[in-house]
C-alpha cells in the first residue's frame, strides 16, 4: 500500500478585520476593500493587506444588501456593500492602524468574538 502524500493548499480566502468582508488577496489588492479602502487604502499595498486581513476566519455569511436581514444587524454589516462576510476573523489591526482610524472618527470592533455586545 502506497501512501501519498498531499500538502495542504494554501488559503486563498482573506477576510478583513474591519469589516469582514472576504476576497482573494489579488481582489484585494486590485479592488481594495469595498467597504473600509477609503480609510485603510489596501489598494496596490500588500503589506497593509497581510497586517489588515486575515486567512484564518470562521463562518461565511452571503449578504444581498437588505437592511432588515438579523444576520446582517447581528454582523454590524447591515450598512455595507453585498458580499461574502466572516462570521468571526482571527487576529486583531496594528496598533497603529487603530491610531489612524482613531484618529479619522472610524471605531473600530475586533471581529474575533472577543468584544461582546
Amino acid at each position: 500500500m502506497v501512501v501519498k502524500r498531499t500538502r495542504p493548499t494554501p488559503k486563498l480566502n482573506r477576510a478583513c478585520m474591519l469589516c469582514g468582508v472576504v476576497q482573494s488577496m489579488s481582489q484585494f489588492r486590485n479592488d481594495g476593500c469595498p467597504n473600509c479602502e477609503s480609510v485603510l487604502h489596501f489598494a496596490d499595498n500588500d503589506d497593509l493587506i497581510r497586517e489588515c486581513t486575515s486567512p484564518t476566519f470562521e463562518g461565511l455569511v452571503a449578504f444581498k444588501g437588505t437592511k432588515t436581514s438579523w444576520v446582517a444587524r447581528w454582523l454590524r454589516i447591515e450598512n455595507f456593500v453585498p458580499g461574502v462576510y466572516a462570521v468571526r476573523v482571527a487576529g486583531k489591526l496594528p496598533e497603529d492602524v487603530k491610531n489612524d482610524l482613531y484618529s479619522q472618527g472610524v471605531e473600530y470592533r475586533p471581529r474575533d468574538g472577543s468584544v461582546r455586545d
